[in-house]
């Protein structure tokens, strides 16, 4: 029950700083309880989620309710991350949503048959973005009934 009370834990891997600042005042302006996490890579997301490196102690890494993927970040992307993240049996279930600048059907459909839970073009204005968002949370943390972890 005290679930429901706690911030959602969103863990947004992506190498665009500006991007993650303005999901970070997108959530603000939302004022959905949320703890945005971030992370600037691929390798970065598995530290995270393996709480190894500067992510070692479990307050520096909550378990995420949500992934915000990128598709196209340095070292490992969003591509290699999604099919790692969907083979791995501790986190198949986290949902991860790809929120990226690409449109091209073929990052779409690979996305899809890797098993991402939703493709999400990211919004050119402001406002689009928080009211995407919103959609997002309304969906991911009230709509939809999920497994445990």
């Amino acid at each position: 029950m005290g679930d429901e009370l706690r911030p959602r834990v969103i863990l947004m891997a992506d190498d665009d700083m500006d991007d993650c600042l303005l999901m970070r005042d997108a959530l603000s302006e939302t004022g959905i309880q949320y703890d945005l996490r971030v992370v600037g890579d691929g390798e970065e997301l598995f530290d995270y989620l393996d709480r190894s490196g500067k992510f070692a102690e479990p307050e520096a890494a909550p378990r995420p309710d949500l992934i915000l993927l990128d598709l196209r970040m340095p070292r490992k992307d969003g591509r290699e991350a999604l099919r790692q993240l969907k083979a791995d049996p501790h986190w198949r279930r986290t949902p991860v949503v790809m929120l990226t600048t690409s449109t091209a059907e073929d990052d779409v459909r690979y996305a899809y048959e890797q098993g991402v839970n939703s493709y999400i073009t990211k919004p050119v204005t402001f406002r689009t973005l928080v009211d995407s968002v919103r959609l997002l949370s309304q969906y991911w943390f009230e709509l939809v009934e999920r497994p445990p972890t």
